[in-house]
């Protein structure tokens, strides 16, 4: 009998999900999103996403997690022993995720530093990609370690380390206590500043205004769902660890509600901040606020500054304000994205946490070295198109169908309904069965025929298919491997072993 580590309190469960589901992308993807596809109107198709695709995965993953009591691949080890390696799949796409995400918190660690001076002077990009980044002309040259990088990385592992280390409760929950009441304090202070700078309104008018003509084009739907699927963290193996270590008899209809949420609640709030910051960043330069948007790394690392640096008061202030904003959001994500790998280890291998989390943090911190390099961004740009447009995509879509056409659904919701403060209806399994494994079936097909009619970003494509495709492939292949071998304790595979 496997004692297993469990959350001190709900909301500990709930401030750990909604820290894993807030990341970066909230901050510098989901306005632009929302401003690419029309506007004020993109919320009706991203509300829509939310209730038909968002939160039924999500609530699957929080039952299935804690019916099962395991980490991704024993939880789908016990549902049908055939399907493990999908739970390897989705853990092997956070590993890949954990090693070059960690390296844009690294950014964000520097940019708290570079803000107390406005060091990146008139020219913000040419410090970034420059000063900074050392980017070099390709991503096969290296160029050398980047050793201010360097420092910045080893300063994120270090959180890292200390939290996962630390364990479920004393780790991870008592961080995300401090980490998500600290940035959504952040977050609310950069909205308020943000709306309150002269041209303001502008930028807020480019994000609500509604374009109801868009709400006709495919492609905004599209877009709309992929922003739920990518934000809240789902078929990344994450949810479905965190809930295993929720108590018997703990809700998770709610749960799953609350997560998605509060996670799109930031979303708007992030929105705010930054298209306020925009607005007023035109109005300051004279030209349309279309001339200044972005979205990515730019946006923050380059576009941002630049804003910072025309602010009429106290802009050093502002500036540490939002790239600790950034550390915070990134770092939260950052933890559970380990985790995810760190208790199918101990699972499998029937490993102590603090040995694994040893292994791990020191080989996961060697890979991470590569995106420090003068060819980091180019390399990262190219893993993290790959693995979220066909590791993340193509793993959901499987996981959904596997789950909702082989497999009773029916025995999740006699597990969930019982303990849950409301329960789910046939909704719940018609949109698993039917609405998601279409919108995630097109989403994937749409991606594998776009990158191979044009290749992403303009890249070599021999860059392509050594830092793109083998690494997709890469993920598959290793996943049967670790499918092949042998649990260590065995006992860990009856539905009754971990308590």
């Amino acid at each position: 009998m496997v004692e297993r580590e469990q959350w001190g309190t709900r909301i500990g469960f709930v401030l750990a999900a909604v820290g894993s589901a807030i990341g970066l992308g909230n901050i510098w993807r989901f306005p632009y999103m929302a401003y690419e596809n029309g506007g004020g109107a993109f919320f009706i198709p991203y509300l829509f996403a939310l209730l038909t695709a968002g939160i039924p995965i999500i609530i699957l993953e929080f039952a299935i997690g804690h019916k099962y009591r395991g980490s991704a691949p024993l939880t789908f080890a016990k549902i049908n022993p055939m399907w493990e390696w999908v739970g390897w799949w989705q853990v092997l796409v956070s590993f890949v995720i954990s090693v070059y995400y960690v390296v844009i918190i690294g950014w964000a660690i520097s940019f708290v530093y570079f803000s107390l001076s406005l060091a990146w002077g008139s020219d913000s990009v040419g410090f970034f990609t420059g000063s900074y980044l050392g980017l070099t002309d390709g991503p096969f040259q290296l160029g050398g370690m980047r050793w201010g990088i360097f420092v910045a990385v080893v300063i994120a592992w270090m959180v890292n380390y200390v939290v996962l280390y630390s364990g479920v409760k004393r780790g991870i929950e008592l961080a995300n206590k401090i980490f998500m009441p600290l940035l959504f304090i952040l977050v609310i202070i950069m909205a308020i500043r943000g709306v309150t700078l002269p041209g303001a309104t502008e930028g807020l008018n480019y994000l609500f205004q509604p374009d109801f003509s868009r709400i006709l084009d495919y492609k905004v739907w599209t877009a709309a769902y992929g922003q739920i699927f990518f934000s809240l963290s789902i078929c990344f193996a994450i949810m479905i660890a965190y809930s295993s270590y929720l108590p018997k008899k703990s809700d998770i209809v709610n749960n799953g509600f609350m997560t998605a949420f509060i996670n799109c609640g930031f979303s708007l709030l992030a929105g705010l901040a930054v298209f306020g910051v925009l607005g007023f960043m035109a109005h300051a330069q004279g030209v349309e606020l279309k001339e200044v948007v972005n979205a990515g790394v730019m946006l923050a690392f380059a576009t941002f500054p630049t804003a910072i640096s025309q602010m009429p008061v106290a802009p050093e202030l502002f500036g540490v304000i939002f790239f600790l904003s950034l550390v915070f959001a990134g770092l939260s994500s950052e933890i559970s994205i380990n985790e995810a790998v760190i208790s199918s280890l101990m699972d499998k291998f029937n490993a102590p946490r603090k040995t694994v989390v040893n292994i791990y943090c020191l080989v996961a911190f060697l890979i991470s070295l590569i995106f420090v390099t003068g060819a980091g961004l180019y390399i990262l740009d190219i893993v993290d198109h790959f693995i979220n447009n066909f590791g993340i995509v193509f793993a959901g879509l499987l996981e959904v169908i596997l789950l909702s056409w082989f497999f009773d659904l029916n025995k999740i919701r006699d597990h969930v309904n019982p303990i849950s403060d409301f329960p789910v209806g046939s909704w719940w399994s018609f949109m698993l069965k039917v609405v998601t494994p279409i919108v995630l079936g097109y989403m994937a097909i749409a991606n594998l025929y776009g990158d191979i009619t044009t290749p992403y970003g303009g890249y070599p494509t021999s860059a392509l298919i050594a830092l793109g495709w083998v690494v997709v492939v890469g993920v598959v292949v290793f996943s049967f491997v670790l499918k092949s071998a042998s649990w260590k304790n065995k006992g860990l595979l009856s539905d009754d072993a971990v308590q």
